[in-house]
């Protein structure tokens, strides 16, 4: 550029044709690659910002955990920032007051809640204001990646709170980047991709569809192909070094099913083809439960079964053996061919489901057959 020269401004918009609903006792997820907009939407949505055009219309008191910082006077304690956050949205000194010793238990941050927040490390700043946002009484609770800086004992006690918040019909919007959960906590998931909604829907197919889209693009920076075959399956994707033919369950007796008994022998029967030269590509599986938390996964590397090298037109017939070692509910099955990097030839989100089945309910998805022993003595 020449000297003197003023370079011309670019218009940028951070999110362009936003449009959705979420209803009272919803929770949605935003999910999508860094800079795609999801904190600028939370913070149009609490009205920190003014969205350029359009309009935000939200019933119900707001509590916002958003950018660190934001919010608590860092002269303040935590407990007068406490009752000055309950003040602004609304609630009265004595509600507020009433409110404190549960605030101060959650955060769980001792003697610091009576001292200056600038004395705060990072983890308690946030133990205090999600401790604080969620016990203002919501009626919508945003959240912006609050978790991520949290222990795992802390950040296991505000699932729980979540979860609570949902049995209370409490509207919550939050970013994360824990896509478990996401699928846990979520009724919807929303992907931002370049400022636009790519995605909305089911938190499972949602996530698949981001997903594929984050190996996508890992593939295309690192080996541009212009040959490549794209899937417009949001649940398939995949450079096509190989392609899955078919997937199929077969029961203890060999017989194909899509039920077992809990602890019965399963096998996954895989043949794949390969559309080009490859040296020891990887194949894979992994088992979802209904909501796609994932449950096991393993593949020929991480077992220590090397392949080989297969020449274009081979066929690749190859099975899985596993306990069912599981509690009784619906699972799916998702199954992957890869190269040595982990860069997918052919990725198959959830292809085919099954349920386990047994006599008895059990908590979880992990069935370890216990057994129970116990004595009495005479009183």
């Amino acid at each position: 550029m020449p000297w003197g020269r003023a370079q011309r401004p670019k218009e940028f918009w951070a999110l362009r044709d936003i449009n959705f609903s979420v209803d009272r006792g919803e929770i949605l997820s935003l999910v999508g690659p860094n800079g795609c907009g999801k904190s600028t939407l939370l913070q149009i949505v609490s009205g920190i910002l003014q969205p350029t055009t359009g309009r935000v219309v939200t019933q119900g008191r707001i509590a916002a955990l958003l950018e660190l910082g934001a919010g608590f006077n860092p002269e303040f304690s935590g407990r007068e920032n406490v009752l000055l956050n309950g003040e602004i949205l609304g609630l009265t000194r004595e509600q507020m007051t009433d409110a404190l010793p549960s605030i101060e238990a959650f955060a769980e941050i001792g003697e610091f809640f009576h001292r200056p927040v600038k004395e705060y490390s990072t983890g308690m700043y946030v133990r205090l204001a999600f401790a604080t946002a969620i016990h203002v009484d919501p009626e919508i609770l945003i959240v912006d990646e609050a978790l991520a800086v949290g222990d795992a004992v802390f950040a296991n006690r505000c699932i729980r709170k979540f979860e609570e918040l949902r049995e209370r019909k409490t509207t919550i919007l939050f970013v994360s980047h824990d896509l478990g959960l996401v699928k846990q906590l979520s009724h919807r998931a929303l992907l931002l991709l370049n400022g636009k909604i790519a995605a909305m829907g089911e938190p499972n197919d949602v996530i698949n569809r981001y997903v594929g889209v984050v190996l996508e693009r890992q593939h295309e920076f690192e080996e541009s192909q212009p040959e490549r075959t794209r899937q417009a399956a949001s649940h398939r994707h995949g450079d096509r070094t190989s392609e899955v033919l078919s997937v199929t369950l077969l029961n203890a007796m060999e017989q194909p099913t899509a039920a077992f008994a809990s602890g019965e022998r399963v096998t996954v029967n895989i043949k794949v083809r390969f559309a080009r030269a490859c040296v020891e590509p990887i194949v894979g599986v992994l088992v979802r439960t209904r909501i796609g938390m994932d449950v096991f996964g393993t593949n020929t590397k991480i077992e220590g079964l090397p392949l080989g090298t297969f020449q274009a037109g081979t066929q690749l017939s190859i099975q899985f053996r596993f306990a069912a070692i599981l509690t009784p509910q619906p699972y799916t099955l998702t199954v992957a061919t890869q190269n040595d990097d982990g860069t997918s030839h052919d990725w198959l989100d959830d292809v085919i489901g099954f349920e386990v089945v047994a006599p008895m309910v059990r908590a979880g998805v992990a069935n370890f057959q216990p057994e129970i022993v116990w004595t009495s003595q005479p009183a």
